[in-house]
């Protein structure tokens, strides 16, 4: 990756490498913060009590830095370019500057883009060797000194009248992350009803099976904070279009606020987009993520230590601190790991059935799925991270095993009485599977309003609190 300045002739930044920028003006992210380098936005990370602070408009780089990723766009390019430039030169107050993220392209975008450059001098280029929309997006914000980082895509489909709202609750310390929405009452788009229905079918996937409150992850129109994006970015893998949609829900999973704007948005029939493809690719990128945050390989306790708002006042409020979502969300989610856990169940009661009685065999397919089964839904339907209370958890857990066991004990053990003993096994195997069903819909609403229900804690006011107080964990490279 190579940053080049057409407009001065030098290089604004040395030639950045997969460990970023040398120079501290334009910190690496491939860790959390460094200790050692200088944090230029330390000062405008938090303030009294948790809350972001403003960031200072008078800095002397561009305040804003709008990334656009691109690939074999010769033809788009220089309009959307010239409009977007002459757009923010009118309309937006503050510093700013324009880069174009060329993905290996292989017509004359480069070119295209290295001539604007000339001419504009806000207008920065920057070549990669390796495709990819979230690959270039990763390195050109995590190389910008810029305090606000934002991106669009080249045919700028979003009406710009909606950057202002998109950016001013991000200098303002509002909010972490801003994006725009064509999915709400007050957005207006144009474009047919095949990516209509795809894009309201991903986000209600979305939505439902990993807890997202987001309307709207694929809109090519989003900004976020620098200081937040050094700490989430080194976390995201995808290198393609689902790099969007992996660091909006690492950042609500982290306690990170993000704002949403009604855009008015026109598609572009021209897109080279191929929505099935990039559609099945997120279904991927959604199993890859949920398994990375269910086996804990993204550290999200850290994470959200170090990034997580404080606590409001009304903080004992159940819905202030609970994560699970919504009711149907969690129906959703338990659902699918009630799914498993049976099937499980039956392969573990069939396997043992052959070579124990049904009771013992029973006790034991439950046992083994028990465990699994409470880990499986603390974290991925109810959304508790960490080791807090979870040996609470997996205590309370077992006695909801006890409840199902008696349920399906006492099925076995009616079904036996009532067949005198040796009933066929297909009418074992269906009462145990009934029996287990029952247990499940006992389990949920004990696990919903016993087992994971939020149990404030009383609040100990203290005297001169400042956000020194608030934990921040720095991760290794």
């Amino acid at each position: 990756m190579t940053f080049t300045d057409q407009a001065s002739g030098t290089l604004p930044h040395s030639t950045a490498t997969p460990a970023g920028p040398a120079a501290p003006a334009a910190p690496s992210g491939l860790a959390l913060a460094d200790a050692s380098v200088p944090d230029p936005f330390a000062a405008a990370f938090t303030g009294p009590g948790g809350r972001r602070s403003a960031i200072d408009t008078r800095t002397s780089t561009p305040l804003l830095d709008v990334t656009i990723p691109v690939f074999n766009e010769e033809r788009d390019l220089e309009a959307c370019l010239r409009r977007l430039h002459t757009y923010l030169l009118g309309e937006f107050p503050h510093s700013f500057r324009i880069t174009v993220a060329d993905n290996a392209s292989t017509d004359g975008t480069l070119k295209t883009a290295e001539r604007v450059a000339r001419e504009l001098r806000e207008v920065n280029v920057v070549h990669m060797a390796e495709k990819g929309r979230g690959n270039a997006l990763r390195k050109v914000w995590l190389a910008s000194p810029s305090p606000v980082l934002a991106y669009m895509d080249v045919d700028l489909s979003t009406d710009l009248a909606a950057l202002g709202p998109l950016l001013a609750p991000l200098i303002s310390g509002h909010s972490d992350l801003a994006i725009g929405t064509r999915l709400t009452r007050n957005s207006r788009v144009v474009r047919g009803p095949k990516r209509e229905l795809i894009s309201r079918s991903y986000n209600f996937l979305l939505q439902s099976f990993m807890g997202a409150h987001f309307s709207d992850a694929q809109c090519g129109f989003k900004a976020i904070r620098a200081d937040v994006a050094r700490q989430l970015l080194p976390h995201t893998l995808d290198n393609a279009w689902f790099f969007d949609t992996e660091l909006l829900v690492l950042a609500e999973k982290c306690g990170l606020r993000v704002h949403e704007v009604p855009v008015d948005w026109t598609d572009d029939p021209d897109s080279s987009v191929d929505i099935v493809q990039t559609a099945l690719a997120d279904l991927r990128g959604m199993a890859r993520l949920s398994r990375d945050l269910v086996s804990g390989q993204i550290p999200v306790p850290e994470l959200r230590a170090a990034l997580a708002r404080g606590p409001l006042p009304a903080s004992s409020r159940t819905q202030e601190q609970s994560p699970g979502g919504s009711l149907f969300g969690q129906l959703v989610r338990f659902g699918s790991i009630g799914v498993a856990s049976t099937l499980a169940y039956l392969a573990i009661f069939l396997l043992c059935r052959g070579i124990m009685d049904p009771q013992l065999a029973n006790f034991l397919a439950l046992l083994t799925t028990a465990v699994a089964n409470t880990a499986a839904n603390r974290r991925f339907t109810f959304g508790i991270q960490g080791s807090s209370q979870a040996a609470r958890h997996h205590f309370e857990g077992l006695l909801v095993f006890g409840i199902g066991l008696a349920l399906t004990s006492g099925a076995l053990a009616l079904v036996h009485g009532a067949s005198g003993g040796a009933p066929d096994r297909w009418l074992e195997l269906l009462t145990v599977t009934a029996a287990n069903l029952a247990a499940t819909a006992v389990k949920f609403l004990l696990f919903r309003l016993v087992v994971f229900r939020h149990r404030p804690t009383p609040a100990v006011p203290t005297l001169g609190a400042t956000d020194a107080s608030l934990p921040r964990t720095e991760t290794a490279k």
